[in-house]
């Protein structure tokens, strides 16, 4: 086995063993969202700006098979409670040259019917700045601006949920 076939298969076991991950977290500030080049679908958003609201952010790429596995259901959470405080912000940060290309990047978000803010994370630096390592990832974060809950992998839809829900009742 060379050892390009030694990293995917490694990569696919890791996903494997993430994919249950979820956890509610000790809450730290959110990192800012730095080194974007371009957004698509928004002018360019921070933190700062975010605050009051519910924000979920959810790195991916575009032809990772997890990722599109979990778009369905990041698309039906930002669907259902956009106008009640939730903002979802996809961060696109590639794993393989060719997801570097916003044209390429724009084409997904366009062919998957995406419609919030997807941020273009060639450089990996909001990616370090939440010190991420899968894909696909879920940071909540509270009204306050801080980290509160994390899920790595597919799936825990329904607990990711009922977090959201507790978040946009608590008060701003």
């Amino acid at each position: 086995m060379n050892a390009l076939m030694k990293k995917l298969l490694a990569s696919a076991m890791l996903v494997g063993a993430v994919s249950a991950h979820a956890a509610a977290v000790t809450p730290q500030a959110a990192p800012a969202f730095t080194g974007i080049d371009t957004w698509i679908n928004s002018s360019p958003l921070s933190m700062q700006q975010l605050r009051g609201k519910v924000v979920l952010v959810d790195f991916w790429t575009y032809t990772c098979i997890n990722c599109i596995r979990t778009l369905p259901h990041v698309k039906q959470l930002h669907e259902k409670y956009k106008d009640k405080g939730l903002v979802v912000v996809g961060v696109h940060t590639p794993e393989y040259p060719h997801e570097r290309s916003t044209a390429n990047v724009t084409a997904a978000v366009k062919r998957f019917d995406i419609r919030y803010p997807v941020a273009q994370d060639n450089r990996y630096a909001t990616w370090e700045a939440y010190r991420n390592q899968f894909w696909p990832a879920v940071y909540l974060i509270d009204k306050s601006g801080k980290i509160v809950y994390t899920h790595f992998g597919e799936g825990q839809y329904e607990e990711t949920e009922a977090v959201i829900q507790r978040l946009l009742a608590q008060p701003g």
